[in-house]
This record gives structure tokens, C-alpha cells and sequence, in this order.
């Protein structure tokens, strides 16, 4: 099997010559909650709050954005991070956005995403939802959307660093290493693997005839 990273290391290799932008490159895991739990917090009280919407059209609003996070995941994983850059300039886009975390997967500043990214994305997403419903509808949606990036993130950390010795969690480390370590084409969903169930973009198993 062709060695498809370049280093195990925990951590990679100098992205930019500018300290500056370096620094925003990298992110100790615990940002994403600090920044994130609050946001969550807010819009939750928001929607329970001055919206007073009832709890089970709370839950259900929430668990609409939490679902909504499993497709956005996938789609972005696979056609966003996976797009095939053309040319020097795009071939250092894709690095600089992913292609890094393919060569040093275990880099653990470089397992979540920097808030110089989640930031505006998450800011981007919020008014995206408020184009397709009302105030208080998008802030429960919005808090079980972003509910879903922070489990991600964590989930992505946890399953380059945490040793699962069973059940679900080592079932879906196998998975993501399988992304990282024998096709990239396959397993894009990370904090779950139902779209690539859905898509068909698992990896392959080989059946136990074809495997003796």
C-alpha cells in the first residue's frame, strides 16, 4: 500500500514564512469550545426565551440543525476539501486548507479548525438560515447546527489522539483512518458515517471469500 501522508508526527512542517500567519494556522482543540459553547448558550436561551418556543418544537427545531450539520459535514469534506486544485496557486490553497492535515494527520494544532475559519463560516451559515426561517426558528436550528460543528471538532480530535478500545467510537476511528490511511476517496463523514452510507462512498470491504 503507497504511504499516503508524510509524517505521524504531532506536529507538521511550517506553513507560512509570516509568524503572523502561522500563529492563525494552528489552535489548541479547547478553542473551538470556548468560542462555541457561548454561542450555543445564546441562541438555545434565545429560542426558549424571548421566542418561548415550546420545548418539543425546541428539541425538534434543534435536532432539524444537528441533522443538517451531519450533510454539511459530508458535503464539505467531500467537494470542498476534496475539490482537485489546478495549478501552483490552487494546489496551495488546497494545502493550506486541507491537504496539510493529509500529510501530517496527527498535528494536534491543526485538528480543528482555527477561528480564523469557523468564524466567518459560522457567521455565513447564520444568515444563510435566517433567508429560509423566522427569528426564533433560526435560533434553535442555528444552536443544533453549531451543537454538530463543535461535536465534529471534538470528534476529530479525539479520533487522532484517544485510544477507543470498543463500540461506537472505535468503529468510527477505524473508519476515519481508513479516509487518512487507505483511500481519501472514501469515508468523508467524520463525526458520523450515514451520508456515506447514504452515497455509497464507503471503503469497500472485501468479502470473506475474495479474502482467503
Amino acid at each position: 500500500m503507497p504511504k499516503n501522508y508524510v509524517s505521524n508526527a504531532t506536529e507538521s512542517s511550517r506553513m507560512f514564512k509570516s509568524d503572523f500567519l502561522e500563529a492563525f494556522s494552528k489552535v489548541h482543540y479547547s478553542v473551538p469550545l470556548f468560542i462555541f459553547v457561548p454561542v450555543i448558550s445564546y441562541f438555545s436561551w434565545k429560542a426558549l426565551g424571548p421566542g418561548e418556543m415550546l420545548w418539543y418544537n425546541f428539541v425538534g427545531t434543534v435536532f432539524g440543525g444537528l441533522f443538517f450539520w451531519t450533510f454539511t459535514e459530508y458535503f464539505m469534506h467531500r467537494f470542498v476539501f476534496h475539490f482537485t486544485p489546478r495549478g501552483k496557486f490552487m494546489e496551495r490553497i488546497h494545502f493550506i486548507f486541507h491537504g496539510v492535515h493529509h500529510d501530517y494527520p496527527n498535528d494536534a494544532k491543526r485538528l480543528v479548525m482555527p477561528p480564523s475559519v469557523s468564524i466567518p463560516l459560522a457567521t455565513g451559515f447564520y444568515f444563510l438560515f435566517t433567508l429560509f426561517l423566522s427569528e426564533y426558528y433560526v435560533a434553535a436550528f442555528y444552536a443544533g447546527f453549531m451543537a454538530g460543528y463543535l461535536f465534529y471538532d471534538m470528534s476529530h480530535y479525539a479520533l487522532h489522539h484517544a485510544n477507543f478500545k470498543s463500540g461506537f467510537w472505535k468503529k468510527l476511528k477505524k473508519h476515519h483512518m481508513q479516509h487518512h490511511y487507505s483511500d481519501a476517496s472514501k469515508g468523508y463523514g467524520v463525526s458520523s458515517d450515514i451520508w456515506d452510507r447514504v452515497f455509497d462512498s464507503n471503503e469497500k470491504r472485501a468479502s470473506k471469500s475474495n479474502s482467503i
